[in-house]
Parts: C-alpha cells; structure tokens; sequence
C-alpha cells in the first residue's frame, strides 16, 4: 500500500485503530459500507510474542461509525486472541491498558472499551 493510500484511511478511520489492526476487505452493499479488520498478532503489554501461540480470533464484532460521504459505516473487527505457551491460558488485549498509552487517542480506547469491555 502506498503512502497516500496509508495516509488516506487512517483519515477515515478512528486513530490510532491502524497500529493494532490491519484493514482486510471493504464492501458496499446499497447505502451501507463494511471495512474490515483484524487484529494485528503484536503481543499484549506485558507478554512477548515467543511466549505466545495465536490461537485465531474472536467472534467479529460490527460497530456503527461515522457516515463517509454519505455512506452509512460498518467497522466489522475480528480481535485476536493468544494462548499462553507454559499455562494454557487463553488472553487477547486489554484495552482498557492501551487507551492509557500514548499512542491511541482516549476517545478511541473508550469507543473499543465499549465494545468488548
């Protein structure tokens, strides 16, 4: 993807959403448009990624956003989730930690937050 490109959707997405999710598909269907995305398999704070074995991803949520030109929006985001090597344990992201980090914009920490709590 080129640079323009890159620049133009996180334009039209929430900040800070393309730092831990890749856009997969975009599809319109009449007045509705679905864009796509899946967690990116970067490790939670807290784990490294060696310590971790992707185990796919939770069921996709579909979340309403803010109209594009006309074009009511679908934001259809599949989160991953991990099973921990030595316990078993099965984690995915808190997002409630990285609405505090400085790289994600409140509103958009609380907007996931909401979602999946």
């Amino acid at each position: 993807m080129s640079q323009a490109e890159q620049t133009l959707i996180s334009l039209l997405l929430p900040e800070g959403i393309l730092d831990y999710f890749e856009l997969t598909k975009v599809d319109k269907e009449g007045k509705m448009l679905n864009i796509y995305l899946e967690e990116k398999n970067i490790a939670p704070d807290g784990y490294d990624k060696r310590d971790l074995e992707s185990k796919g991803f939770l069921p996709e949520v579909s979340i309403q956003d803010f109209p594009i030109r006309g074009q009511k929006v679908a934001l259809c985001i599949k989160r991953r989730r991990w099973t921990v090597k030595s316990s078993g344990d099965i984690i995915s992201r808190d997002w409630d930690l990285v609405r505090k980090g400085a790289r994600m914009t409140t509103e958009f920490g609380l907007f996931l937050k909401g979602i999946f709590g």
